[in-house]
């Protein structure tokens, strides 16, 4: 994965809750819930590599729940790849990580070790993580912590006939 400002374009796939089409960029719903790789206030994006993979980690096995699906492109960003067993060793972690049950460690008080992994992958200077797909076997997802602030990678919506409503007037 290419990373830094000379990075090329990433694809991703963003599903979420229909309500909310009118801010695909914001993130707010992690930092209102806390997530995998996000403590709670942290805005943080989630979204995949792949189409199937984004509709997969949505509805998360369960009931085929109603979603915006939105094509992102991402530009600049530096990754880190924890799908890559190197990268992982070379930042002192294994594999392991991604069986983090970070829901239970929240619930229970405790920070979560990808919540730790997080900070460490920050303060080296990442931008987001790649990691497996739990719900579609071979799928990749991309967290990402910083965008379209100065100095961070630039994520857009890919919307060129404006079908994505601009406010949240749509839906009253």
């Amino acid at each position: 994965m290419p990373e830094g400002p000379e990075a090329g374009t990433l694809e991703l796939w963003r599903a979420f809750v229909p309500r909310w089409a009118f801010a695909p960029l914001s993130g707010e719903g992690a930092a209102r819930f806390g997530g995998r790789w996000n403590p709670v206030g942290e805005a943080t994006i989630y979204a995949a590599c792949e189409l199937s993979t984004a509709w997969a980690e949505y509805n998360q096995g369960f009931v085929q729940h109603p979603a915006v699906i939105a094509k992102l492109e991402l530009t600049g960003a530096r990754l880190a790849d924890t799908t890559s067993a190197a990268f992982l060793e070379a930042h002192a972690e294994t594999i392991a990580i991604h069986r983090c049950e970070w829901r239970l460690e929240l619930d229970g008080g405790r920070v979560p070790a990808t919540h730790q992994l997080r900070e460490r992958l920050i303060a080296a200077g990442f931008d987001g993580v790649i990691y497996p797909s739990f719900m579609s076997p071979g799928g990749r997802c991309v967290a990402l912590w910083r965008w379209n602030t100065p100095g961070a990678p630039k994520l857009s919506a890919v919307d060129p006939e404006g079908r994505l409503p601009k406010t949240a007037a749509s839906w009253l």
